[in-house]
């Protein structure tokens, strides 16, 4: 098996030297690819970064190199390298990545390794692993792993920190290659992806055991900004099933200016991917910040909860619940597979029932009314007068859920099949059953 070996050859040709000998030694073959850019390498490259650059096809590459600007070569480089490095994925030619760097090859190697797969194994030995790393691992699993002295030469330290990060590279890719061989593709089961908080654990706990109960293998996304971003990026990849958004509590934190926001493009794939969804209005009751004294002046005089010293909860206003109403109401429009609405009028949080600190009747009737206001006619919405964490609550998204997934695959993919064994671009192997056969078994609930 091979491991990618990508670096800056120029300024830290012999730091990925060692590595390389390091995972030689492991019984791997090493794959050394230059991606640096002001000067020559030191090291002799198995890929060049004329080569890298080639897997980007930019006639903008050369004026951007002969400019010497670090920050444009850092960018143009980071780009080539993801589309390389894809190539050689989709080839089998690599089973994992490894790099060092400081600033600039830090941004190289994990815009490369954010273009891989989650699950290939990726890690990233780099000064900046104990800092703010979300920008460099954005919603994928690499793994960063401080370099605790600067990378630059072998030394008593380098050379531990160094040794380490051979060994757990070459670990990785040998249980990846294990439980690839273990697992069996005709037993994997179609994934639902769910958002959860922990106001919302019991509902998406519940609503999960009786999906997985259905057949369905359910993945639970923490709603805290990145949780919901890595959601998004997982549907976009086309492998859901379905979704069951209960937690939408991350475009409070947009609108109003927490810390826990997903970007405006929350709520966007699965339109994009047309599935089927459930969406409910979960802990859009709180907007998130630290410790009490990282709450801006400007929200002074607001109702706070002190979820722990380190976790600060802010009320929303009805007028913020209405505006709410209508972002998530303007969302869902442009689903055009199955999407149902579901409204636990009891409370939409553990905090916002009655007796509770954030419970406001007002501003989540601003919230359900601007839902109800201002979503397409043909979008159903149900309602119970119920706390979303109560069983029937999880209950009802469960049962609505299955129910649109066994519906759209009797009303799109029967067709489609159909379609494509027509025109010749399905054909059974020896041992398969027929998709038709598969179909009428989900339409019986078998």
């Amino acid at each position: 098996m091979t491991i990618a070996i990508l670096g800056t050859f120029d300024s830290k040709g012999a730091e990925h030297a060692f590595i390389a000998a390091a995972i030689r030694r492991s019984g791997f073959s090493p794959l050394l690819i230059d991606v640096g850019s002001l000067d020559a390498p030191s090291i002799t490259p198995d890929i060049t970064r004329a080569e890298v650059l080639a897997a980007l096809n930019s006639p903008e590459a050369a004026a951007i190199l002969a400019r010497r600007d670090r920050g444009e070569c850092v960018t143009l480089m980071g780009r080539a390298a993801a589309s390389l490095v894809t190539s050689l994925h989709v080839a089998g030619r690599i089973h994992g990545i490894i790099s060092l760097g400081g600033g600039g090859g830090t941004a190289i190697a994990t815009a490369a390794m954010r273009a891989l797969p989650i699950g290939f194994p990726k890690l990233m030995v780099s000064t900046l692993a104990s800092g703010q790393t979300a920008p460099y691992v954005g919603t994928t699993d690499i793994t960063m792993m401080p370099a605790i002295v600067d990378v630059s030469g072998i030394n008593r330290v380098s050379r531990a920190i160094f040794e380490n990060a051979a060994g757990g590279i070459c670990g990785m890719v040998t249980a990846r290659s294990s439980a690839s061989s273990a697992s069996s593709p005709s037993s994997e089961k179609p994934l639902i992806v769910a958002s959860m908080f922990g106001n919302t654990t019991a509902c998406v706990t519940e609503a999960k055991r009786l999906l997985e109960a259905a057949g369905y293998e359910v993945l639970v996304f923490a709603a805290t900004g990145n949780g919901g971003r890595a959601m998004e990026s997982l549907i976009a990849s086309g492998l859901v099933a379905g979704v069951l958004d209960i937690t939408t509590t991350e475009w409070a934190d947009e609108l109003v200016g927490g810390v826990l926001t997903a970007g405006p493009e929350r709520l966007d794939a699965t339109a994009k991917a047309k599935i089927p969804a459930i969406i409910a209005p979960g802990c859009l009751d709180m907007v998130n910040f630290g410790e009490p004294a990282s709450v801006p002046a400007k929200f002074a005089g607001r109702l706070f909860y002190l979820h722990n010293p380190q976790v600060t909860l802010m009320r929303t206003t009805p007028e913020e619940c209405a505006q709410l109403g209508r972002i998530l109401a303007e969302k869902i429009n442009r689903y055009t597979a199955p999407v149902t609405v579901l409204l636990p009028l009891g409370a939409i949080s553990v905090i916002s029932a009655p007796g509770k600190p954030f419970h406001s009747p007002e501003a989540d009737a601003a919230l359900f009314t601007a839902l109800r206001q201002n979503l397409r006619p043909d979008i159903p919405v149900i309602e119970h007068a119920v706390e979303i964490n109560d069983p029937l609550f999880a209950r009802a998204c469960a049962e609505a859920l299955l129910g649109q997934l066994k519906g759209w695959s009797q009303r799109i993919l029967l067709p489609e099949f159909a379609r494509l064994k027509n025109e010749g671009a399905y054909t059974a192997r020896p041992g398969d059953r027929d998709i038709t056969d598969l179909i009428s078994d989900d339409r019986d609930g078998r």
